[in-house]
Parts: structure tokens; sequence; C-alpha cells
């Protein structure tokens, strides 16, 4: 009996029309998959940042009447000298918590990754307690550090002579009081930035400069400080805009007026002014222009560090 095998059949290929839908499809998947941050990011994001430029324009009455006023919030706000004060110290205490803060962490991170330490893993995630500690409990600390009457460091003072300084009641004291905290806070998160950046910096490469006679000096400056530079750029931009946005540490150092910090305002800063004025004084209008004044001074000295940083970068 002869068997008959018939050739196997091949597949017909699918229809243009099935593979011009099935491309599609595939193209589109990719944005199916990214749309959930851009919807989150639409509704909690975008949306309020554009209705907050819209609410500038209003006398805004959450209960009441929304008058259309045009710029005259701006107008006010450019007038009064409550919002330069708390520009002013707003600035103040950026700068002096941001620059000490990245070259402290920029020096400690280079001893990390050059140092031959014991419990070298313990000693860097260590630096990440102040991060993970209650902004709430290194306000209570930092208060009883700083007090006039009992605290460490005017105790310090007094032994050389100095008189007592009340911080929290004076104007550069209080500035200096809430960039140490924020200071403390964030020095560790910039430094295991850093010190990861420079953990892909191959040891031969310092090893190498060593022998061609280059000193600590030398090395950090050539090598350390340029193999850096994308990490430091980016901890430059993200600490300007946190420093500018500052508001859990004024607000639990203030005495007395918390929103104001004192009869002077010697510690309030642009947000607390923004929510003293939107949720104090329910003038939600001048509140959103305030919002929209902060909004532009973090993008134009954000940037002015950028150009400044890659200008840098150019130059070399």
């Amino acid at each position: 009996m002869t068997a008959t095998l018939s050739p196997a059949s091949t597949a017909a290929p699918p229809p243009p029309r099935t593979r011009k839908i099935a491309g599609v499809g595939e193209r589109l998947s990719a944005y199916a998959y990214i749309a959930p941050f851009f919807v989150i990011f639409g509704v909690f994001g975008l949306f309020p940042f554009a209705f907050t430029f819209y609410v500038a324009l209003f006398d805004w009455n959450p209960i009441g009447d929304q008058v259309f006023i045009g710029f005259d919030n701006f107008t006010r706000m450019f007038g009064d000298p409550r919002f330069w004060n708390a520009a002013g110290n707003t600035v103040s205490i950026w700068a002096l918590s941001t620059v000490p803060q990245l070259l402290l962490a920029l020096v400690l991170a280079n001893v990390l990754n050059h140092a031959r330490l014991r419990f070298a893993l313990f000693f860097r995630m260590s630096v990440l307690v102040p991060y993970i500690t209650s902004v709430a409990a290194t306000a209570i600390v930092f208060v009883q550090l700083f007090d006039r009457d009992y605290g460490l460091f005017n105790w310090l003072l007094g032994l050389v002579g100095v008189e007592p300084i009340d911080f929290v009641q004076s104007t550069w004291g209080s500035h200096l009081l809430i960039a140490t905290m924020v200071m403390w806070r964030w020095f560790g998160y910039t430094t295991l930035l850093y010190l990861a950046s420079l953990q892909s910096v191959p040891r031969s490469v310092f090893e190498a400069a060593a022998i061609d006679g280059a000193g600590p000096w030398q090395r950090f400056r050539h090598i350390t400080v340029p193999a850096l530079r994308p990490v430091i750029i980016f901890t430059v931009v993200t600490s300007t805009i946190g420093g500018l946005q500052i508001f859990t540490e004024p607000l639990l150092i203030a005495t007395g007026a918390p929103l104001t910090c004192g009869a002077v305002r010697q510690c309030q800063t642009l947000t607390l002014f923004l929510y003293e004025q939107g949720f104090g004084q329910f003038e939600f209008g001048y509140g959103s222009a305030v919002g929209v004044a902060l909004f532009v001074m973090v993008v134009v000295i954000a940037a002015l560090n950028y150009l400044l940083s890659t200008r840098i970068k150019a130059d070399r």
C-alpha cells in the first residue's frame, strides 16, 4: 500500500490591511505605556499650574464673586513691601543653605570615595540619616541648639565672651538657623549623588595622575570635578528649585504668628507669604500672583545657574 504525502501547506501572509493595523498598534502601545504619567501630571500638575495664572487675574473670593481685574494683583504685589521682604528672606536663606551644602557634599563624597575606611558602607549610608529624619523633629532639636538662654551655640559663644544671640527673633540669626537645618537635612542626599557618580570613575585614572605627580588638589580639580560636572549641574538646579520654595522649616521655627514669623517678618519666605495671603486672608487672586512671581524667580535663577555651569564647561 503506497502512502501519498502531500507537500506541507504554507500559511498565507496576512493581508496588507492587517499588517498596517498591527504596525499602528505596535507604535501606539509605547504611548499607552507612558500615558498614565502624563495623565496624572496633567490633572495634578499642569492644570493647577495653568489655573494659578488664571486666578491671578481675578479678585477671587473662594465663596463669593470672582471679578476680573487684569494685572492689578501684580501691580499691588510690586508695591507691597511685605512681598519684597519675603523675596529677600527667600534669596538669603537659599544662598546660605545651598552653597555650603553643595560644597560640603562635594568634599565629603571625595573623602568617602578615596579614604580606606573600615565599615565604609556604614559611613556611606549613615549620611542619609538626616534625610529620613522628620522635619518637625529636626526643627525641635535645632531650635533648642540655637536657643538664646540654654542653647549649645550660645553657650559656646559665651566661652569666648560673646553675648547671647536671639537667633529666632533676629533676621540674620533666623536665616542662619533655617539654612543650617536645610543644609543638615539635604547634604547627605547630595553626597550620595556625587559619590555614586565618582564610583563610575576608574581608580586607575587617579592612580595614573598620582604617578605623574599630580597632588590631591590637582586630582580633585582636574579629575573629580569634571567627572561630577553633570551631577553638579543637576544638584545646583534642583537645590535652587527646592531652596526658593522652602516652607516647612520657617513655619516650624516661627513663634507667635507662624505665618508672619514675628512682627518684622524676619523669616517669612515667599511660600509662607503666599500661604498667608491665600489661606490666611482668603485673597486667592493676590496669593496666586505671588505664586506666579515665585515661579518666574525659580525659572530665572535656575536658568542662570544652568547657563553659568554650561559656560564653565565650554570654557574648559
